[in-house]
């Protein structure tokens, strides 16, 4: 799945634009390097993510096309 579409399924980030626009700033950076939004997102990547002077950091536990808002929080674990 695209990082970008992931960021948005997960509820990690609210809407798919704004998570495309985080990538293409380099805020985004998957296993440590910096990734754009047609990254491929896998179970078992850790994805970290800037929000200004905080860094968000989890671990890819599931990889779903789509989910429900109460079950979103089961695709990732922080770290």
């Amino acid at each position: 799945m695209r990082l970008d579409k992931y960021l948005k399924v997960s509820r990690l980030i609210k809407r798919r634009t704004i998570a495309n626009e985080a990538c293409d700033a380099g805020r985004v950076m998957i296993n440590g390097r910096a990734a754009k939004a047609s990254a491929e997102v896998k179970a078992g990547d850790i994805i970290a993510i800037r929000f200004g002077d905080k860094e968000v950091r989890v671990e890819v536990l599931a990889v779903q096309e789509t989910v429900r808002k109460d079950d979103a929080a089961g695709l990732f674990k922080y770290l």
